[in-house]
């Protein structure tokens, strides 16, 4: 069978499922825009297996008439030039052989990088919503096995199919032209040879499909198991034994399956070679009977075996086209799906940055929001359980209306679920409102670039995210063009410059997944560090302090006095000892602003706010803070009505 083999193996396994898959209208004119760059290398590509099809035939012929013409004739010099010429041919299809790899890589590589880059280009943009529905691992796919997938379309299967006709054709006459008997012969082993090889190549399907998911669940399995929080909680809850029963399960069903897949392209190759085995022998056995009666010469017969193998392969590979270029251009559909989905936040048209010299106030007018629905931000095909959803009628925020002056400090508190994230989401500008107005320096956010808005409003969340690197690169995050002693004074300004100048790697110390490697402190006052170097005129703290201990909270609260000084600030607090000192306080219950005031103030109202305080604060003064704060004279504090 030759070489050919291999990819009438790849052809009869790929999944028949997409044979009646109808492609996206438009799919092919969106592949021809990628493809254009490409378009020479491409054409080169194409011409040279053109050539190397018509090569197929050329030592076949040639060994016939070196035969005949040389061997049997006595002719010594025809031997020497036809086999000279074989030589050259062998030298010249390998040379186009090596050609056709380096347009291959060079046109396929190209390509991945330029859908690669592309999507994530394209994914980046989307709003965190389709991060917080997205599964992971189905984004990683298309940026690896479907991008891979596409890229095959314009090499590997192109090529494929270019080969295949045309080697088929010139066989074919070939072979036609030396013996119509044998050739015929021939063709009628081809249901022997076909039917076999499609029952075995569906079986073979459904076990990869198997196999895949199986190695997906594997896979998944040591990923949650293996990483820093997976494996803290297996140590602290987990039962070693029963973990490890669990896997050895799993891995033994992966082996199973290996054993079958093995021992089924066993049969698949063992059944082409003994097909192509009976097909040799039925040529030998008519050719060499015509050669004995004169019919046929003894260098046709060995030109018509030569051929034979040349045969096989090409039909068998064409009969199972259609399913080839259809799985490679349905990844190329699941890339294109990707990169239709427009992202919810976007650059207005007529956008502008923020004005620097504008005065930092916050304001939020009458803002109404709920949060976007699957079919706004996300794909069905990229969650873990896609299922109908009812439209998304839940509002989150209703009528919030406040302000934060510049270079004032602002808290929001309230009972978990009141909203008070989504206010710090709408801040810096991670949703729009519904309706409503959220502005900077008097600019609508919405008219604003989001790059301005990120460079004006700086945030601290409750989980310090730090990225598998060094502090350096962390801190680098915020500022790229960054001095050592800038990051230096960032990290003084935090209260943690001390702790990592005692480090043995200092600046280049890897601080481990998810920055596990250092307490939450630590982390959080390396986030203050990261906000301190990129300079916002805003910041956010959105439950910054709401799991750490007292003394890590301390060093923390430090930091923030430092990250805040001078800055307009928003903070979202959780626990209410972080915000006495506020110059408002804005309590939030079903997402609506139900009191504002002082801390004073609102202690002195009585309402939410002090049951917030007594629940939290009156356990460590014995209750003498509230009743002392509730002696006090009636305050000019508001209470807004719950709607």
């Amino acid at each position: 069978m030759g070489p050919g083999v291999w990819s009438t193996y790849r052809s009869m396994t790929r999944d028949s499922g997409v044979h009646g898959h109808r492609l996206a209208p438009g799919t092919l004119r969106r592949i021809a825009a990628f493809a254009r760059p490409y378009r020479h290398l491409i054409a080169a590509f194409l011409a040279l297996v053109v050539v190397g099809a018509l090569l197929v035939v050329a030592t076949p012929l040639l060994v016939q008439r070196l035969i005949d013409d040389g061997v049997v004739a006595g002719d010594a010099r025809v031997v020497t030039v036809l086999s000279l010429a074989i030589a050259a041919i062998a030298v010249l299809d390998g040379l186009l052989g090596l050609t056709e790899r380096w347009l291959s890589a060079r046109i396929g590589e190209g390509l991945i990088y330029d859908l690669r880059t592309t999507v994530f280009d394209h994914v980046q943009r989307q709003p965190i919503a389709f991060f917080m529905r997205t599964q992971t691992g189905a984004l990683v796919s298309r940026l690896n096995t479907d991008v891979i997938g596409a890229q095959q379309a314009l090499t590997s299967t192109l090529a494929g199919v270019v080969s295949n006709v045309l080697t088929l054709v010139v066989v074919l006459v070939a072979m036609m032209a030396l013996s119509w008997q044998i050739t015929v012969a021939s063709l009628l082993l081809l249901p022997v040879f076909l039917v076999p090889a499609r029952w075995v190549g569906r079986r073979l399907a459904a076990l990869t499909r198997e196999q895949m998911n199986l190695n997906a669940e594997l896979s998944t399995t040591i990923t949650e198991r293996f990483n820093v929080a997976g494996a803290l909680l297996v140590k602290l809850y987990g039962r070693p034994e029963e973990e490890s029963a669990r896997f050895g399960g799993r891995a033994a069903r992966v082996r199973d399956i290996g054993v079958r897949i093995a021992m089924s392209n066993r049969v698949f190759f063992t059944a082409l070679t003994m097909v192509a085995s009976l097909a040799t022998a039925l040529v030998y056995l008519i050719g060499g009977n015509l050669a004995v009666r004169g019919s046929l010469t003894i260098g046709t017969l060995l030109a018509l075996v030569a051929l034979l193998g040349r045969l096989y392969g090409p039909l068998t590979a064409l009969s199972n086209v259609r399913v080839d270029v259809m799985t490679a251009l349905v990844s190329f559909e699941r890339v294109f799906e990707v990169l239709d989905l427009q992202p919810l936040l976007a650059d207005a048209p007529d956008a502008v940055p923020l004005r620097p010299d504008a005065p930092a106030t916050l304001r939020f007018d009458q803002v109404d929001f709920r949060y976007p629905g699957r079919d706004e931000v996300s794909l069905a095909s990229l969650e873990s359980v896609a299922r109908a959803e009812r439209p998304n009628d839940t509002q989150v925020l209703h009528d919030v209306s406040f302000e934060v002056p510049a270079g004032h400090l602002v808290a929001i508190v309230g009972p978990s679920g009141a909203g008070k994230s989504t206010v710090g989401a709408l801040a810096t500008r991670l949703y729009d409102p519904t309706s409503g107005r959220v502005s900077i320096g008097g600019q609508d956010l919405r008219s604003a670039t989001l790059a301005s808005v990120r460079d004006t409003v700086g945030v601290v969340t409750q989980d310090a995210h730090l990225f598998h690197d060094t502090i350096r690169e962390n801190l680098l995050l915020a500022t790229p063009e960054a001095t050592d002693d800038d990051l230096w004074a960032a990290l003084d300004g935090a209260q943690i410059g001390h702790l990592v100048r005692s480090l043995p790697d200092g600046l280049d110390t890897v601080v481990g997944d998810r920055g596990y490697r250092l307490s939450g402190g630590e982390k959080q006052r390396l986030a203050i560090a990261r906000v301190l170097l990129k300079g916002p005129r805003i910041v956010l703290l959105d439950e910054a302090t709401a799991h750490l201990d007292a003394g890590s909270e301390a060093a923390v609260q430090r930091a923030l006095d430092a990250a805040l000084e001078g800055r307009t600030a928003l903070v979202i607090a959780h626990r209410l000892s972080t915000v006495l000192h506020a110059d408002q306080i804005l309590v939030l219950a079903g997402g609506r602003i139900v009191e504002r005031g002082t801390h004073e103030e609102l202690l002195a109202l009585g309402q939410l706010y002090a049951s917030l305080v007594r629940t939290q604060l009156a356990p460590a003064n014995g209750g003498n803070g509230t009743q002392s704060a509730r002696s006090r004279p009636p305050s000019t504090a508001t209470r807004e009505p719950a709607r």
